[in-house]
């Protein structure tokens, strides 16, 4: 009996903010995420060891970070919400537990009352011998039986009630002290984001005072993506026609023909959309495809994959088993690792070594090589690509959401 009370009172306890609870749960698992993400960002973004700066790479930096913590404040404010209709529904609750109780208790103080005056035994005995028949006098033992246990019941129901209230007064006490600490949370990133946003305001007014040459910088650097991006192209459709040299079948043009075990490989590769591994571990920096330019919206910059900024010294991973499809260097010395996984390609660029060759069967997580961190500005940044044939995909569908 006392275990089905204990099962009824969880139900009880839960079933009122059940969908709330959930949302809470999802809304406490994002504030985590995006508390990691910012400590990442601090780390990797603003963590380096920078021999010169650069205004427009200093103001993209931060403007991530505050996009973020907007994210983060905004995630905290909804928590905030979901607990207070939580602390609402608890002190419903609670009140009409403490009425109900009071009832109970008064209900069982007038029955110990009453059976306190007919409490002497004579009176037990003289209730049985006035009985008119023996079939009365069993049915008056079982009465006073009932009774007993009738208030023993209605005893042990004020317990229950008591305790249950004791329970829901403890989730309560736990729900205000939680939405005391949210509230302070949210003050303090209230705080930062104003810092961050004056600083920012800054950056934009140093920028804007030396505009053409922060253009000229952007356009050399945009042209110097687009060389790097041609050679990736240039070096997918020569790999593409050799790799079809010699097999049977006719390919659509810019397209790989694949064996039997290709064609495994890429549906294995395919069955795993969305949960592939990072190839770098840190914070995407660029994200695929076109955009205009955060400060000089004039600019258009057109991102064929993703950037990632890792610590100094990390190494690139293969996200899946492949082959190396080709190495080869860039203008500026730095290496590039392209994979095949069945008609897919995957491209690391920006590295300062390479730990593989062309030809080489390679698993998922082989250390390609060691990512080039600039000495000048400090960064660490993997450049990842990501093929069908020769059509450019975008990374961030295919490796894990972190």
């Amino acid at each position: 009996m006392k275990q089905l009370f204990y099962i009824s009172l969880l139900s009880f306890l839960f079933l009122g903010v059940s969908v709330d609870g959930q949302n809470r749960k999802q809304l406490e698992k994002r504030r985590k995420k995006l508390n990691s993400e910012i400590k990442k960002i601090n780390n990797l973004l603003f963590k380096t060891n920078k021999e010169k700066t650069n205004a427009l790479d200093d103001l993209k930096d931060l403007s991530q970070k505050i996009t973020v913590r907007e994210r983060l404040i905004e995630t905290i404010e909804l928590e905030n919400e979901e607990l207070s209709k939580e602390i609402k529904q608890n002190e419903k609750i609670i009140s009409k537990n403490n009425a109900e109780l009071a009832k109970m208790k008064a209900d069982y103080a007038e029955m110990v009352f009453k059976s306190y005056k007919s409490k002497s035994q004579e009176s037990k005995t003289m209730f049985l011998l006035s009985s008119e028949n023996f079939l009365q006098a069993y049915k008056r033992i079982k009465y006073i039986e009932q009774y007993k246990k009738f208030r023993k019941k209605q005893g042990e129901r004020v317990i229950a009630k008591t305790k249950q209230i004791e329970l829901l007064n403890d989730s309560l006490t736990k729900k205000k002290n939680q939405k005391k600490v949210l509230i302070n949370t949210e003050k303090s990133q209230k705080k930062k984001i104003e810092n961050e946003k004056e600083e920012q305001e800054n950056l934009v007014s140093k920028i804007k005072k030396q505009e053409s040459k922060y253009k000229r910088q952007l356009q050399k650097k945009i042209r110097e993506e687009k060389a790097v991006a041609k050679k990736i192209d240039k070096s997918i459709r020569d790999a593409i026609a050799k790799a079809n040299k010699g097999k049977k079948g006719k390919a659509k043009k810019g397209e790989l023909l694949l064996n039997k075990a290709e064609k495994a490989l890429k549906a294995n590769f395919e069955q795993n959309k969305g949960d592939l591994p990072w190839p770098l571990d840190g914070v995407i920096t660029r994200r695929f495809g076109k955009q205009p330019h955060p400060t000089f919206k004039s600019i258009t910059l057109n991102n064929p994959g993703i950037h990632i900024r890792g610590k100094q010294g990390s190494v690139a991973k293969s996200i899946f088993n492949g082959k190396v499809m080709n190495v080869f260097k860039a203008e500026k010395g730095t290496r590039t690792v392209m994979v095949q996984h069945g008609d897919y390609i995957a491209t690391y660029s920006n590295l300062r070594n390479v730990s593989v060759k062309k030809g080489q069967n390679i698993k998922t997580g082989t250390t390609l090589g060691k990512v080039f961190t600039d000495r000048i500005t400090g960064k660490t940044d993997l450049v990842f690509l990501l093929y069908k044939n020769r059509k450019q995909l975008n990374p961030s569908h295919w490796i894990r959401t972190n």
